[in-house]
């Protein structure tokens, strides 16, 4: 047997014993799908690795419970066992943090979590990211955190302080030094960006924290608009644009793969007479929807609106001439 599915049936009993409150080895078994010997042994492992497990007569029948106050030393937090399990189990998935600022802050904070466990819990939770991990967005920085600018920008913005800024640009590839209203730090694909309004040009835009340069904050405060919406909410990307309708058609052999998965809130779908399927959003039209497009090749077409269609098009056009001369190996 795989030791995961160990892993993940002694996981379910603990999760059925503190939502059901009490159940008999029967009820466990035919839940898990087990014969009753493998969960007295599944119970055994669980009450010698220290988890408040027991059992008491109800009826002329054994009920086995979880205390439901499971650890006395988690009394002062208030985490119930769920929420402190679910922490525990993250840190597999905040490991794409580690090339950032917050890397030896979240070992810091998991570190004091486990204080809480004993040495048979915290070696059982151990085993849990055998069946669930995470990987890091390609591209992810490798370079040396930027702790100094993260605790400049987070006062900053907390302060409503404005903040004198030095910063490289991408598009123009010179630097160029702006007073910014920062309103908020987010962690996007891999990298970290500041969303904040440039009095200058009248409106919100997003620097890359990697290109940041200097920052110097400033006594003057501002005064954040409250209405200020979630950042990069029209794009599959980390851009500002407003959202247009957009019509994407997918071929059948890719369509189960569109229907599973939630591109953006807003999407619909729309099945095809063929087997495929059409994807509308309203998103912003800009390079990382393009790039999301280009992604699936002939396997999807873009419908409306006519700009993307006709950008779509000469993308596929220049990169189908950068070709013409390339000889098969």
């Amino acid at each position: 047997m795989p030791r995961n599915a160990e892993v993940i049936r002694q996981w379910t009993i603990l999760r059925e014993l503190e939502a059901s409150r009490r159940l008999t080895i029967d009820d466990l078994a035919g839940r898990t799908g087990v014969s009753t010997r493998t969960i007295r042994r599944d119970l055994e492992a669980l009450q010698s690795a220290g988890f408040p497990l027991y059992d008491e007569m109800h009826d002329g029948r054994k009920y086995w419970l979880l205390e439901q106050k499971a650890f006395r030393r988690l009394e002062a937090t208030g985490f119930t066992f769920a929420e402190l399990s679910a922490l525990y189990f993250s840190r597999t998935l905040v490991e794409c943090l580690a090339a950032t600022p917050f890397q030896k802050d979240v070992a810091s904070a998991f570190e004091r979590l486990t204080s809480a466990l004993s040495p048979g819990m915290r070696s059982f939770l151990d085993r849990l990211p055998l069946v669930m991990q995470s990987k890091a967005e390609p591209g992810t920085p490798a370079g040396a955190a930027r702790r100094k600018e993260i605790g400049q920008l987070l006062d900053a913005t907390l302060q409503h302080r404005r903040t004198l800024m030095r910063y490289h640009s991408f598009s123009s590839d010179r630097e160029k030094d702006y007073l910014i209203e920062p309103y908020r730090v987010v962690f996007a694909q891999g990298a970290l960006y500041l969303v904040a309004f440039v009095p200058e040009y009248r409106q919100m835009r997003t620097f890359s924290l990697d290109r940041i340069k200097s920052l110097s904050v400033t006594e003057d405060r501002f005064q954040p608009e409250e209405d200020a919406e979630e950042a990069f909410a029209h794009s599959l990307g980390v851009h500002e644009g407003p959202p247009e309708r957009v019509e994407v058609a997918f071929e059948p052999r890719i369509a189960r793969y569109i229907r599973e998965r939630v591109w953006h809130p807003s999407q619909e779908l729309h099945d095809r007479p063929d087997g495929g399927v059409v994807l509308v959003m309203h998103v912003s039209n800009d390079v990382a929807l393009r790039s999301w497009i280009l992604g699936f090749g002939a396997l999807a077409q873009v419908i409306s609106p006519p700009s993307l269609v006709q950008a779509i098009r000469q993308e596929l056009q220049d990169a189908r001439a950068r070709y013409a001369d390339v000889e098969p190996a």
